[in-house]
């Protein structure tokens, strides 16, 4: 009797059956639909409503001012604001996909509210002409929408998370279309929205920046609407007719006469199978074969349709018709023997004691498996919990005679309905399917719990389906701040702890940045202090003026990129004093700022130094300065002889003066100073650009080549060069000008403090043999006269001077030295042998 009684309920479309329970009793009162505009969101989402300003209504006891009212499905109220906005006559609002609702008045201006009637800012303008024209008909989809003008123009805004109105092609029209049409970017071959606008016989296809005439004389169309996957169009023609066609008009699907001209209210698919059209008190469902199916109303509905049927909205219930699935046809159609069916049928008869049990289940032993698969498919599908749990039970008492486990697809099914049947209670409101459960996913579902403030139900959930309950934890948090404006930031804390601690790895931080957001900086600081990352916690505590706090914990964390984030903002609020103490007793931070200044802000370093006392830092400093200035026009000419480089150097000489330990620098830099000077008259007086930078001995040496002694002995006596180093240096600069004469007189005028081997070498070097014969038999060690004989090829004289070392080695190389030269071979050949013969080594 029970498959009879739900058997009953079922209308039959040619070979498919149809249902339509009751799935709420409204709970709202005195309500009229007819009255008000309404919007109704997918997915079992919330229902707008607000009173149609395009009619003359008559008010019962009731505000003048028009309201804005947000229920669920079941009629409770969620929200309501007082509509103020301005802009003309209301066109058109809907829900879009992340359930924010919009609303298009006749200017062109987009208002946008949440599911809590918030106004969400900014407003949108679909720009200049929208605004001048007024807007008359918009048609939504998704995330998107399409608007057409009185001047005949279109545009668009393609997804309203980034909302940017666009222009469409002008399709040339004198009149506003009969109906309009949306393919949604996802169906179109170009990716971009194309409208469809029945004008005439014929339908036009406008696209961003084209538009194309279709299915010539298929018309004229008075409404239109695309089926879910976009491949089809159902329309209702002038005279009566329903024509489903595929979008691109090149085939007619089915076609049926509805014996009425008049145009229905509302057209909609019913899942892919059939199409309904809505006339004042009749409902027509029509399938591509069979005879169509009548649903009488007295009241005015509202069709919503969804992935697997249509939600049908009344004054005062809510209904759900849907092609009945499969599974359930083969358990409750009348006359049914299949598996499913028998199986349900032996629990009846278990329960009551029969044993026309055993018989069923006999009879049904080798397709056992499919029957339980068959109770369970169906008792997804049930929206009546006492039937959901009926036949849940018949596939559980299948599953106990079955070989073939379907244990974990019975649990998953369990805990689908268990979730399924909490959001469906008239109080949260969400009559979801499980199809259209499945296609909106768990997680998306929990977000839309969270965003009704149903914080509890949105962790069960999460906890129940392994979800991860941050998000929804995180979102409670944020809405108890805004909320508990009376509740003192310390109780207000340990609230909020008690549940942040429930989820390991929560960014405190973020919940921080919502309570300074709200003006409880206290408590935002309170809860940083419990962000274990450094950085998520360093940028909040520098939002909230934390800087100290931020620097020691930055610090404390050794990343030096999140060091220097905290300095560079500290940098930039605080003055230089306050900015050097903070980091002056931080090591690393402090480290890090010197190598950052020291490449890119020479003054502000200086400046730190100095308030430290550093003034040796500061010291170095200037002399880098001053050498940095290379070739600065002032210092390289001479004048003035006090230049920058000069008046860095001598800064740097007396901050080395200040500090005991730098005496050797504080001496460099006065001598530096001083050779600098020296150098400028030096390229004053002599007309050329030579001398500066230049070491001592290269100004030594390029004063005695110029001929300047004089000069050169003036940074002699300055420096102090001892005589060696300036014997060395004027023996070959005198060498390098080739003036012989200059150098023997030189080496005649006192004993060299360095020998006569310089001169020698000079003079070779600048292959002047002749001239380094006049000093060779002057050098003192027989060594040095041999080797040097040997440079200038006097094998001879070299042999001479060799066989008085006795040196058997220095004959070795000597006689290398002339390998080429047999004659001269054989002197060291026999030099060699005569002191083996007498045991010299």
């Amino acid at each position: 009797m029970a498959a009879v009684s739900v058997a009953a309920e079922w209308q039959l479309l040619y070979n498919r059956f149809y249902r339509k329970p009751e799935i709420y009793a409204m709970q709202w009162k005195h309500m009229d639909l007819n009255r008000n505009k309404v919007a109704c969101a997918p997915f079992g989402g919330p229902i707008a409503i607000i009173r149609d300003d395009s009619k003359i209504v008559q008010l019962y006891a009731e505000s003048a001012l028009r309201k804005l009212r947000i229920f669920n499905c079941a009629g409770v109220q969620l929200s309501e604001t007082v509509w103020k906005n301005p802009g003309g006559r209301l066109v058109g609002m809907a829900w879009t996909d992340d359930q924010t609702l919009v609303c298009v008045v006749q200017d062109g201006t987009v208002y946008r509210y949440n599911i809590h009637a918030e106004l969400q800012e900014p407003n949108i303008s679909m720009g200049k002409e929208c605004f001048e024209q007024n807007v008359v008909e918009c048609v939504f989809w998704g995330n998107g929408m399409v608007c057409i003008t009185e001047g005949y123009q279109i545009f668009c805004i393609p997804d309203f998370n980034n909302p940017k109105p666009c222009k469409l092609a002008e399709p040339g029209i004198e009149e506003l279309p009969l109906s309009m049409a949306v393919i949604e970017p996802q169906y179109t071959m170009s990716g971009n929205v194309e409208v469809l606008l029945a004008v005439n016989d014929n339908v036009l296809l406008v696209e961003e920046e084209s538009f194309q005439q279709l299915g010539d004389g298929v018309g004229p169309l008075q409404k239109m609407v695309l089926s879910r996957n976009g491949k089809l169009l159902a329309s209702f023609t002038h005279d009566g007719r329903l024509l489903v066609i595929s979008t691109d008009f090149s085939k007619i699907i089915f076609e049926y006469n509805c014996e009425s001209a008049l145009p229905p209210e509302q057209i909609a698919w019913c899942g892919m199978d059939s199409v309904l059209l809505y006339w004042d008190d009749m409902l027509l469902m029509v399938g591509p074969y069979g005879d169509p199916v009548r649903y009488l109303y007295d009241e005015p509905i509202i069709l919503i349709p969804e992935c697997d049927g249509v939600r049908i909205l009344t004054n005062t219930n809510m209904e759900f018709l849907q092609r009945v699935p499969d599974s359930t046809v083969s358990i409750f159609k009348i006359g049914s023997t299949l598996p499913a069916a028998l199986l349900y049928d032996a629990l009846d008869h278990f329960d009551r004691h029969s044993a026309k049990a055993d018989e069923n289940l006999r009879l049904i032993r080798s397709s056992l498996p499919e029957a339980v698969k068959a109770c369970i498919d169906a008792a997804g599908h049930e929206f009546d919990v006492s039937r959901q749990r009926t036949l849940l039970r018949a596939a559980s008492y299948g599953q106990a005679f079955c070989s073939n486990d379907q244990r974990d697809r019975f649990q998953e099914i369990c805990k689908v309905l268990r979730v399924l049947n909490a959001v469906r209670y008239y109080e949260i409101g969400i009559p979801l399917s499980i199809q259209q459960y499945k296609l909106l996913t768990p997680s998306v579902l929990v977000g839309r719990l969270i965003n009704a403030y149903r914080h509890l139900l949105a962790l069960r959930i999460s906890e129940y389906l392994d979800l991860n309950p941050e998000v929804v934890i995180m979102h409670w948090a944020c809405a108890k701040i805004t909320a508990s404006l009376a509740i003192h930031d310390a109780a207000l804390l340990e609230i909020l702890l008690d549940k942040l601690k429930l989820c390991k790895g929560i960014s405190y931080a973020a919940v921080a940045a919502h309570a300074d957001k709200n003006g409880r900086r206290k408590l935002a600081a309170m809860l940083v202090e419990h962000e274990p990352r450094s950085s998520k916690k360093v940028p909040l505590l520098l939002s909230i003026g934390e800087e100290d706090t931020a620097l020691s914990k930055a610090s404390d964390s050794g990343d030096t990129d999140l060091v220097y984030l905290v300095l560079f903002h500290i940098w930039q609020k605080k003055a230089p004093l306050e900015f050097f103490s903070m980091i002056q007793a931080r090591p690393l931070a402090r480290d890090l700022f010197i190598t950052y200044a020291r490449c890119y802000k020479h003054e502000f370093l200086k400046d730190f130094f100095l308030s430290t006392g550093q003034l040796q830092d500061v010291a170095f400093l200037l002399w880098k300065e001053s050498w940095e200035l290379t070739k600065n026009p002032m210092a390289s000419k001479g004048t003035p002889l006090h230049g920058p480089r000069i008046k860095l150097i001598e800064k740097a000489q007396s901050l080395f003066a200040e500090t005991k330990e730098h005496i050797f620098e504080s001496k460099a830099a006065e001598e530096h100073a001083k050779l600098l000077r020296i150098q400028h008259e030096l390229e004053v007086t002599t007309k050329q650009a030579i001398f500066v930078d230049s070491s001592i001995s290269d100004t030594i040496r390029t004063c005695i080549v110029l001929g300047n002694n004089r000069a050169a002995m003036k940074v002699k006596t300055e420096f102090k060069v001892s005589e060696k180093r300036w014997y060395w240096l004027k023996v070959f600069a005198l060498a390098t000008i080739k003036d012989w004469d200059a150098l023997e007189k030189f080496s005649k005028e006192k004993r060299p403090p360095i020998g006569y081997r310089p001169f020698v070498e000079a003079c070779i070097d600048a292959d002047e043999k002749a001239e380094a014969l006049k000093y060779i038999p002057k050098l003192t060690d027989p060594r040095e006269r041999a080797e040097s004989y040997a440079r200038i090829g006097m094998a001879k004289e070299a042999a001479d001077a060799a066989s008085q070392t006795k040196d058997s080695e220095l004959l070795g190389r000597l006689k290398l030295t002339f390998a080429q030269n047999t004659a001269a071979s054989s002197i060291f050949d026999t030099l060699r042998d005569r002191l083996t013969f007498q045991g010299v080594s």
